[in-house]
């Protein structure tokens, strides 16, 4: 079969291009954008790109037409290969839909959702199933760094994916999850977001009822029992099997008094915990029933990817991993790209990037980020953060009052307004906890933090978007 990807270059459209090809379809495919390091992945697998979206790329009847065309969901009415696809009456799918009929089909999927952390969730998933033995198939929205690509069809029945709320296709505007039908289903969290398609919070929580609602019964829902948004989601209706996370109780923010008690909730059936051992949270003790299941030590930091790491245990568990041997398998665990990652170290100063474009992963990040730096030899260095507010939600200004306090873990902050932002960055910062400029130039950034970083100083760019490159021009820039 011939299959055409309208939008390929994206993390989810490319993966999905990566399992069609696996699958021995001829797989092409266009995007307005077509540069790497996508590009170069989906090229090594013999996978034909286009440039725009010329309706020549569909071929004729009889002629290089394409069997199927799979829609991304950045594709709209009025782009000249939708129209033609319709006018020509081409066989033509979501996504989302062309996963589930054509890989999901007799797999056990396990599905990662919530507003964050899915695609650290699903990549430490996906690696303790296969450090455990089990080859399981995956599609994540970013590349982890234990397996080297963001897709793979696997050798087993077992099929982990990170599972997006937004929506499928111009012509579906259900949640992608809502096709998965998963037998293991995480959810991590939830927040409003994703502004540009939902009016509320509320009608984001009726897409992650939905997906509860194709749970088997024997299947089973992992959640956090300390969000509120996710436990009205359960009220809503749960027909499967449940395990909870839980925090204990006396867990506290202060960077020198990191510690719980778990007694409090050790009673409560199926309920996982945390015990942190080390501030940053690269080690912590594992808890399900009251009862210790191991020690995680391993390279990652921050409260939230001790969370992540439990779901993944958790959701393990469900297919037969004994939580030991998921804990010696995050011990080898390498973060994706991308969630906080060391770029490099010039002259002293640390550079890293971040995907946070939430107040509450902002925050969640420079958290771990402080308890890490407070641990070194660094622990007098400034934490430098330069932000893109760049996603749909914060371009719209939905998080303009929450974003200033969310950097209150850092020293300084150095902000980017770009033209397509339609609120004043500036006027939201002026009661800011930490002194922070609003620049309007890339150029103008990288020159203020080249100007003002000292040796032992850390700078974490945080974008879910290039940045117009600024990465490897602030690291020039120190140099």
């Amino acid at each position: 079969m011939h299959v055409h990807i309208l939008g390929i270059c994206g993390t989810f459209m490319g993966g999905l291009a990566l399992l069609a090809r696996a699958m021995g379809h001829k797989v092409t495919g266009s995007d307005a954008n077509v540069y790497p390091p996508m590009s170069t992945q989906l090229e090594q697998q013999g996978i034909e790109l286009i440039q725009g979206f010329d309706p020549a790329q569909l071929g004729k009847e009889g002629d290089n037409q394409p069997d199927l065309v799979v829609i991304g969901n950045a594709m709209s009415r009025g782009n000249p290969c939708v129209e033609a696809v319709l006018n020509r009456g081409i066989k033509y799918t979501s996504g989302p839909q062309f996963l589930s009929e054509h890989i999901l089909q007799d797999r056990w999927v396990l599905a990662v959702a919530g507003t964050h952390g899915k695609t650290s969730t699903s990549s430490m998933l996906a690696w303790v199933l296969e450090y455990c033995g089990y080859e399981p198939g995956f599609l994540i929205g970013g590349v982890p760094q234990n397996f080297g690509v963001s897709a793979r069809l696997g050798n087993s029945v077992f099929f982990v994916v990170e599972a997006d709320e937004y929506d499928s296709a111009f012509f579906d505007k259900r949640s992608k999850f809502v096709h998965y039908h998963p037998r293991t289903l995480v959810i991590n969290n939830l927040e409003f977001d994703h502004a540009d398609i939902f009016a509320d919070l509320a009608a984001i929580q009726r897409q992650f009822n939905h997906v509860i609602r194709t749970v088997p019964g024997e299947g089973k829902v992992i959640w956090p029992r300390e969000v509120e948004a996710v436990q009205q989601v359960i009220d809503m209706g749960c027909w499967s099997e449940q395990e909870i996370y839980s925090k204990a109780t006396s867990l506290t923010t202060g960077l020198a008094e990191h510690s719980v008690n778990v007694s409090a909730n050790q009673g409560e059936p199926n309920a996982w915990q945390p015990r942190t051992i080390a501030d940053d949270g690269h080690e912590f003790e594992v808890l399900f029933k009251g009862e210790s299941q191991g020690i995680v030590n391993w390279s990652l930091i921050g409260q939230h990817n001790i969370e992540n790491a439990i779901m993944a245990i958790a959701a393990a568990r469900h297919v037969g991993v004994a939580p030991s041997h998921a804990i010696e398998a995050l011990a080898q665990f390498s973060p994706p790209k991308r969630r906080l990652e060391l770029l490099a170290t010039v002259n002293g100063v640390s550079v890293y990037d971040d995907f946070a474009h939430h107040p509450t992963a902002i925050a969640t990040t420079l958290q771990g980020l402080r308890a890490k730096v407070a641990s070194s030899d660094n622990a007098n260095g400034n934490i430098i953060v330069v932000l893109e507010p760049r996603s749909n939600t914060m371009k719209s200004g939905v998080h303009k009052d929450t974003l200033a306090n969310s950097m209150v873990l850092a020293d300084v902050g150095y902000l980017y307004q770009a033209d397509n932002i339609d609120w004043d960055i500036k006027a939201s910062m002026a009661n800011a906890p930490i002194p922070v400029t609003v620049f309007n130039n890339i150029e103008d950034i990288i020159n203020a933090v080249a100007a003002t970083a000292n040796q032992g100083d850390t700078v974490v760019i945080m974008s879910n978007g290039g940045f117009n490159g600024i990465h490897q021009k602030m690291i020039k820039a120190l140099a």
